[in-house]
Parts: C-alpha cells; sequence; structure tokens
C-alpha cells in the first residue's frame, strides 16, 4: 500500500527520496516550448533531457516515425538487418573522420560506455598484448551502468563495487576558468603523460570534449589535438564520449570537431535522435572491428541489447540528419552560443557570478555557491525560462532550433534572476 505521505508511486532517479513529492508535471512540449499541469508554458533551457537538439515534436520526425511504424517497428538485430539501421551507419561513416566506419547501435549513452569499453579491451586480447589499463578524467560522467560508474571520480556516480579492470582518474587542478588557459593546457597533457607513462601501458584514455556533469568545463583549445599525439605515441586508443556534445551541440558537428583529429573509437547518443526515442552509437575504426575475427569465443562482439537499433529510432536518427543540413542546425548552434555567452559574460560584475563558459549551445554560469545558483534557477524558471541548477553551476542548453529573440528571452530572464538573487542576498545582510 502507498505511503499517504506520498504523492506519486514514481520514483525519479538522480532525485532524494524527501524531494519526491509533487514535482513539476510537464504534460505538453512543441518546439522549443514546454508547458506544466498548472498551463505554464516555459522557453526549455535544458532540451527536455539535453537532447531534443531538433525541438520538441519536430514535424518531419514524428512523420518518419509513424510511417516506419506501419512499416516495421523493429527486430532481432542478431538474426537480421534492416534498412534505417544499414542507412545510419552508413551515413555516420560518412560524416565521421578518418577510418571510423564501423557502428554497432544501441540505445543510451550509458550503454554505449560500456560497449565501447568492452570493445576496448577485447580489441587488446584479440591482437594479443595485455592492456587493460582505462584512463579518465575524475570530473568526467560517462553514464550509470556498472562499467560506465567506475570510470567516473565525480562522488554522485562513484560506485561502491570492485574495479574489474585498472582506472587512472586524472585530476584537473585549476578552476574552470583557469581551464581555458594555454597554461592549463600544458598542465593538463602533463598529467595526461604522467598517467600514460606510469605502471603497464595503457589500452585506452576515454574523455569528453567538454566535461558535462562535471561543471560544463572546457577543455583549452587545443587539448584534444595534443592528447590524440600522446595517445598515438604510448599507442593507446582514443575513445572520446560525444553523448552530450555530439550532433552539433558545442557548434560543430562534434565536439572533437573543433580540434580537427579523429578518435578510434566514438560514443553517440542524445542528439542523435533528437530525443523523441531512445537510440545510442558507437563508431570504431576498421581495424578494431577487423581484429574481432580473432575473437576467441564467438569472433565478433559479445554485446548488444534486444532493442538495439531499434528501426524506428534509426529512421528517425536518418531524418534528424535531414533536418539538421536542411536547417542548418550546426551553423544556428554556433550562432545563437555565441550571442547566449557575450550576454551572460556583461553579467560577470556581478558578485554572484564567478565565471560564463560555453561552447555552441552549451552555457555554464558558474555562481559563488548553491545557494545563488538555486535561486537564479527558481527566478528564471519563474519569468519562463527553464535552466538546470547543479552544486552553483547553471547549465544552459536550448534546443538547437532556438532563435534569436528566444536567446534574447533567456538573457532576460537569467538577468532578472540575478537581480533579484542579489536584492534578496542585499536583504539578507
Amino acid at each position: 500500500m502507498r505511503n499517504p505521505a506520498s504523492s506519486s508511486s514514481l520514483w525519479r532517479p538522480w532525485t532524494p527520496i524527501t524531494q519526491q513529492g509533487d514535482p513539476l508535471r510537464i504534460v505538453e512540449a512543441r518546439g522549443t516550448r514546454v508547458r506544466d499541469a498548472d498551463g505554464n508554458w516555459y522557453l526549455d533551457g535544458i532540451s527536455g533531457v539535453l537532447n531534443a537538439s531538433c525541438g520538441h515534436g519536430h514535424p518531419r520526425l514524428i512523420e518518419t516515425a509513424t510511417r516506419q511504424l506501419r512499416q516495421l517497428v523493429h527486430y532481432d538485430p542478431m538474426v537480421s538487418s534492416h534498412d534505417p539501421a544499414e542507412t545510419l551507419a552508413s551515413r555516420l561513416a560518412g560524416i565521421l573522420p578518418g577510418e571510423l566506419n564501423e557502428t554497432v547501435l544501441l540505445n543510451s549513452g550509458s550503454e554505449a560506455t560500456e560497449a565501447a569499453i568492452r570493445i576496448a579491451l577485447q580489441y587488446w586480447r584479440n591482437i594479443g598484448e595485455a592492456r587493460d589499463r582505462v584512463i579518465t578524467f575524475e570530473t568526467g560522467y560517462h553514464g550509470s551502468t556498472y562499467l560506465a560508474q567506475q570510470l567516473s571520480g565525480l562522488p554522485f556516480t562513484v560506485s561502491e563495487w570492485a574495479r574489474p579492470f585498472p582506472i587512472d582518474h586524472v585530476g584537473i587542478p585549476m578552476t574552470p576558468r583557469e581551464v581555458r588557459t594555454a597554461e592549463s593546457a600544458d598542465a593538463l597533457i602533463a598529467r595526461f603523460a604522467e598517467a600514460l607513462e606510469k605502471d603497464t601501458p595503457a589500452a585506452a584514455v576515454m574523455v569528453e570534449p567538454l566535461l558535462g556533469l562535471g561543471g560544463c568545463v572546457v577543455l583549452p583549445e587545443g587539448f584534444l589535438a595534443r592528447l590524440r599525439q600522446l595517445c598515438d605515441r604510448h599507442g593507446s586508443l582514443l575513445i572520446l564520449d560525444e553523448v552530450f556534445c555530439g550532433f552539433g551541440r558545442t557548434g560543430r558537428m562534434f565536439g572533437f570537431d573543433h580540434d580537427g583529429i579523429a578518435p578510434d573509437i566514438v560514443t553517440m547518443s542524445k542528439g542523435i535522435s533528437g530525443g523523441h526515442l531512445p537510440l545510442a552509437a558507437v563508431t570504431v575504426t576498421s581495424p578494431i572491428k577487423e581484429s574481432f575475427k580473432h575473437e576467441p569465443i564467438a569472433q565478433g562482439l559479445r554485446y548488444g541489447h534486444t532493442t538495439g537499433g531499434h528501426a524506428v529510432a534509426s529512421a528517425v536518427a536518418n531524418t534528424v540528419l535531414d533536418v539538421m543540413a536542411d536547417e542548418k542546425l550546426v551553423e544556428n548552434s554556433a550562432t545563437q552560443g555565441a550571442e547566449l555567452v557575450e550576454g551572460l559574460r556583461k553579467l560577470e560584475s556581478s558578485p554572484l557570478i564567478t565565471d560564463v563558459r560555453g561552447l555552441g549551445l552549451v552555457v555554464a554560469i558558474e555562481t559563488d555557491g548553491p545557494e545563488s545558483g538555486e535561486a537564479i534557477a527558481n527566478a528564471a524558471a519563474r519569468a519562463g525560462v527553464m535552466t538546470r541548477h547543479e552544486r552553483g553551476v547553471i547549465r544552459i542548453a536550448p534546443p538547437l532550433t532556438i532563435s534569436s529573440d528566444e536567446t534574447a528571452e533567456i538573457l532576460d530572464a537569467i538577468r532578472s534572476g540575478v537581480d533579484l538573487a542579489t536584492a534578496a542576498g542585499n536583504r539578507r545582510t
């Protein structure tokens, strides 16, 4: 029997039990807007779950999903292929650089991480080398499944279970504002070099092009290119987690495009299907896939899920690529993101704001603490703009379809929020 004190039987993840009751309830979404159960409309500054890159309910995506539902919903990916998945894999090979030609389709970013790590470790076994050590950022985030949680040193994702293989976490010894300098790039590369040189040879280095849940930290220009060179020098695979950054979020198709490099393995999700259906992808170089001819048990990848590469989700993803090209969403992400950062940086004179940073349409406002961050985010919501606040950092990542007028609307709401939070703080003192 339900506890009378509880208003819902739904157990929401990542939310304290004491905060489960009477949550905001979103009942409708159109384009860049969402409506709650009380009839209030908000400009969606967080893209649903950071994945509604083409906006909510895009008519072309709905049309594609409906058509595919009528033709073929899905079929066992271990028994048969189908056209939507084959087409998507081919198109990903066409837009990804280098030899990134081989794609396995899954359901979520966490699954993509699991697959990428399994592939990387098995690759070394396939070619007869004993490598199983993985190096990541301590404040990186790669998902919430068992292997994915092992890769992160963030306090809310730390796993209590034993690690299945050695993992080295590289810390960032400076503030997010300081990270963006050339001197910080030198310091970070030195730390990764130290990690690669110690102990046994590393199987892989896995990082995000921008540290999402780790505070929306923008890495120094050229860092990924130098990390690519470092991995090449030590013979380690470079895995880039594009789950959040990929498909135009940073103002380029992929986050690593800013540095003009190609990883050995790339993980993708969120924007790949515009948030309309669950989908993820892991793409690897041709030599990595070819090595699985020597996998001792199945001569192939021993990992997959019932709905991986779902036909409807894959069909929608193909239309997402069409929409992104036709509506120039990558270019719009770069333009609107620059406007947003420029406008928000005018707020850095406020004692409540310690940093404004961003890349494309992922922008972060760092405040002087969680109390200020929560006050500003709540005030923005009352003004009709939804943002996401975590540990003193307000994250803004609207759909890539956002207009200049809507960018101005976000700026007005945040300015108002800062003014109200400042006034409330002055009254307390």
